[in-house]
């Protein structure tokens, strides 16, 4: 059964924003006291967060559909909808988040670094939000927004100062046992090391991690063996410390050509050329080890290598070691540019930016994006007549008409709100002037030419009930 994942494709949705409500205050003797409904709650976020207490993308792999609650819709009595929860989803640290291209969206490092990963929808305005002097009481609310859904893929890259690479059995476990209280799987079989161990070693006043990268062999990098599944734990790393077996039981291998191997499935994956490189010949408390170690060191020498002998058994040379990776991790540390203050950078926008733009499609299709118009659109309850006038009263106010004038647009042409997928397409009627003036019964709005069957069915019942008043009245004059 797995129990280390490092990489995961996780399905989030946020929530959906609740939707405005539109409702009259009505008591005794005031059966019209004005609108007041309520606001609709916004949608919950997904959050990512890192937990140094997690390790492992496992959970995700299991189950990699997450969703936030909504929001709640508005009510009466002015009472607004209750907000959708934020879900949280603590994360390993060094955690890498990338959209479905492969695109780096964020790199979560340090306890508590966070990134919304999908943004829950903004909440409809009631129709008491939406009265003004000219609209005192409005028959129609704000549909809340729908939250963002989206793929985002996961990769875990171990956040260590040092990290062991070197042939399967070469005694990487070992070193990490030895060297700090991690208690990782150790046997004489290939492949023994199937994820990552991290270890923390204190050497001195400094205090550093190491790990060990499991299934590097010929190919690695073209995803032979598990070496490309881990070759992305070595990228956060101060060191690379090359560990030779000495005491191989293979015939057919030796130290120097490991090392070649190594270095030549390094180079494939790339990026990892400026890390300062270090040998350890292990398993030299073994006669034909020492032997072997004395025989390659000149050559490892003469490549300019700083060499290492060490024993996982007898703990020869491990002090010196410990220390000279301190040393070099320290130098490392040293040598980052301190972390300074994050610069809060305004950016206003241009006096003529009107925030959208209005496009002639090779179709004959005018199409209008921009932030606004699209969050009005989505917005709009289009099954109400004064809904549509008031999204016709915000585009008009942004200024969308006199654009589609220059642009050319003449009465009757086809104009886009949106983009291909989602986008709202009607003919464009320059004469739906703003004003709410024109604006008829609630839920009405006359500058629509083609009004709801339910509001012309209204308008026939209340006619017939006028002509029975008339007559009625007509045969009794007391």
């Amino acid at each position: 059964m797995t129990t280390f994942v490092d990489r995961v494709e996780l399905h989030v949705a946020a929530g959906n924003g609740g939707h405005g409500c539109a409702s009259v205050h009505r008591e005794k003797f005031k059966p019209l006291g004005g609108p007041d409904g309520g606001n609709g709650g916004r949608g919950g976020d997904v959050i990512l967060v890192v937990d140094q207490s997690v390790t492992t993308l496992l959970e995700y792999h299991h189950s990699p559909h997450r969703k936030a609650t909504n929001g709640k819709p508005g009510e009466g009595g002015n009472r607004s909808g209750k907000d959708g929860s934020d879900l949280v989803l603590p994360v390993p640290d060094g955690t890498v988040v990338l959209d479905a291209k492969g695109n780096v969206l964020a790199d979560l490092v340090g306890e508590g670094t966070t990134y919304i990963a999908a943004q829950g929808g903004r909440g409809g305005l009631g129709n008491a939000a939406l009265a003004s002097a000219r609209r005192k009481a409005p028959g129609f609310a704000l549909l809340g927004e729908p939250g963002q859904t989206g793929d985002v893929v996961l990769e875990l890259k171990t956040v260590a100062d040092v990290a062991l690479v070197g042939f399967p059995s070469a005694g990487k476990s070992s070193l990490i046992s030895v060297l700090s209280a991690a208690k990782p799987k150790i046997a004489d079989y290939p492949f023994t090391t199937l994820v990552p161990n991290l270890g923390v070693v204190t050497a001195g006043a400094t205090v550093y991690t190491i790990a060990d990268v499991p299934g590097l062999i010929p190919g690695a990098s073209q995803g032979k063996g598990l070496g490309l599944e881990f070759l992305r734990h070595v990228e956060r790393c101060s060191v690379l410390v090359h560990v030779l077996d000495t005491a191989t039981l293979e015939s057919e291998r030796d130290p120097l050509t490991d090392l070649d191997v190594i270095e030549a499935e390094l180079r494939e994956y790339g990026g990892l050329e400026d890390r300062p490189r270090i040998v350890v010949l292990n398993k030299v408390d073994i006669p034909d080890g020492q032997d072997l170690a004395d025989m390659i060191r000149p050559d490892l020498e003469a490549r300019g290598y700083r060499i290492f002998e060490v024993s996982a058994v007898s703990r020869h040379g491990l002090k010196e070691l410990s220390f000279a990776l301190a040393g070099i991790v320290a130098e490392a540390r040293a040598a980052k540019p301190k972390q300074e203050a994050t610069r809060i950078v305004i950016r206003p926008k241009a006096v003529d930016d009107a925030g959208f733009t209005v496009t002639l499609e090779e179709d004959g299709l005018y199409r209008v994006r921009g932030e606004k118009p699209e969050r009005w659109v989505r917005q709009t309850d289009f099954n109400n007549d004064e809904a549509v006038g008031y999204l016709a009263d915000r585009l008009n106010r942004l200024g969308v008409e006199d654009e589609l004038l220059k642009a050319g647009a003449r009465a009757g042409d086809g104009v886009a709100i949106g983009s291909e997928d989602d986008a709202v397409v009607f003919d464009w009627e320059p004469s739906m002037a703003a004003g709410a003036e024109m604006l008829g019964r609630r839920g009405e709005d006359h500058r629509l030419e083609a009004p709801r069957p339910a509001a012309q069915r209204r308008r026939d019942r209340d006619a017939e009930r006028d002509e029975a008043d008339r007559e009625f009245d007509e045969f009794n004059p007391f």
